[in-house]
């Protein structure tokens, strides 16, 4: 029997995603190039062709809802595409299309999604630290980010998930979301060395 004055707890949306992702984010971080000690410019070539073969379909799905997460990724693209034109940069591999996105995903499945996107700028912020100087003069915009870094947009995006993701059922739908999204990516099959 609860004490009066114990409230129920809310779950904790964030915390469910981390937990559905856990194993798929180990995946994604242990095979890719660009975190390798050795990463190169092709390394990086690579990963930006990656980035834009899973950004750009879900820039296209995602504006076409009215409602739910509306966390446009058009400049994120623009900086893959500045990267991939800096003069010595080198040819960026081809990458097949992600997959498909469901037309009528709910509103909690698409903060999965997005929860994914927005937090692989974190990693990006730690390869940037890593990689500006020994891959110099290259910018590195898109790990770059932002000048304010990726820390104010990330808690204005963990603030909106938690307002909007709160049952139990809308975690489950976003964590499904989350799974998706790293399935996704990893099916590109350019997160390995000589994908």
């Amino acid at each position: 029997m609860k004490h009066p004055n114990e409230t129920a707890r809310e779950p904790d949306a964030l915390a469910a995603l981390r937990t559905a992702t856990a194993s798929r984010h180990e995946e994604l971080d242990s095979g890719l190039p660009i975190g390798a000690r050795d990463a190169s410019l092709d390394d990086y070539a690579s990963h930006l062709a990656m980035l834009r073969a899973w950004l750009a379909p879900l820039q296209v799905w995602l504006s076409g809802f009215t409602n739910g997460p509306q966390f446009d990724q058009a400049s994120r693209l623009e900086l893959i595409e500045l990267d991939l034109a800096e003069q010595g940069m080198p040819a960026a591999p081809a990458a097949a299309l992600a997959r498909d996105w469901p037309a009528a995903a709910s509103p909690a499945w698409r903060w999965g999604v997005c929860y994914v996107i927005e937090g692989s700028q974190l990693g990006g912020a730690v390869l940037y630290q890593r990689l500006h100087e020994r891959l110099a003069p290259h910018p590195l915009r898109y790990l770059k980010g932002s000048d304010a870094g990726p820390g104010p947009r990330w808690r204005a995006f963990m603030q909106a998930l938690r307002e909007h993701v709160r049952s139990p059922e809308e975690i489950a739908e976003a964590s499904a979301g989350a799974c998706a999204a790293f399935d996704s990516i990893l099916a590109l099959g350019l997160h390995r060395r000589g994908g």
